[in-house]
C-alpha cells in the first residue's frame, strides 16, 4: 500500500529530523521541506487521476464543467496554502505562513463569485 511506504518515509525524515535539529538545524530544515516536496510530488499523479474521475461523473451528471473548473481550483488552492503554510510554520516563519493563508483565503472568494453569482440567478428565478 502507498500509505504504508509515504508513512514509513516520513518517519525516517522524522527520525533524521529530530537527530539533527540541535547539531546541523540547517540540514534539519532542509529534511523538512523536502519531505514534504517529495510527498506531494508522489501524489500529484493521484491527484490527477481524482480530478480526471471527478470530471467524468460530472458530465455524466450533465453538470456544467466550468463549475467543476472552478471548486477544483478552489480545492487545489487550499490544499497548496495549507501545504505552504505548513512549510514555513515548520520553518520557523509563522508570519509568512499567515500571509500565505490570507492570500488563499482571498482567492478562494475570488474564485467563488460565479458559483454565487449562479446560486442567485437561481433562487431570482424561482421566486
Amino acid at each position: 500500500m502507498l500509505i504504508v511506504k509515504i508513512v514509513s518515509f516520513c518517519l525516517i525524515a522524522l527520525f533524521l529530523y529530530m537527530l539533527l535539529k540541535d547539531l546541523k538545524s540547517n540540514i534539519a530544515l532542509f529534511i523538512l521541506v523536502s519531505t514534504g516536496i517529495i510527498v506531494f510530488l508522489i501524489m500529484v499523479p493521484y491527484i490527477n487521476e481524482l480530478i480526471g474521475f471527478i470530471k467524468t461523473i460530472a458530465e455524466k451528471a450533465n453538470i456544467d464543467i466550468f463549475y467543476i473548473g472552478i471548486v477544483l481550483k478552489i480545492l487545489a488552492i487550499s490544499y497548496l496554502t495549507s501545504f505552504c503554510s505548513e512549510l514555513c510554520k515548520d520553518s520557523g516563519a509563522g508570519s509568512i505562513a499567515s500571509k500565505v493563508e490570507f492570500s488563499g483565503k482571498i482567492l478562494i472568494l475570488l474564485l467563488a463569485v460565479p458559483i454565487l453569482m449562479a446560486v442567485l440567478n437561481t433562487i431570482l428565478k424561482i421566486l
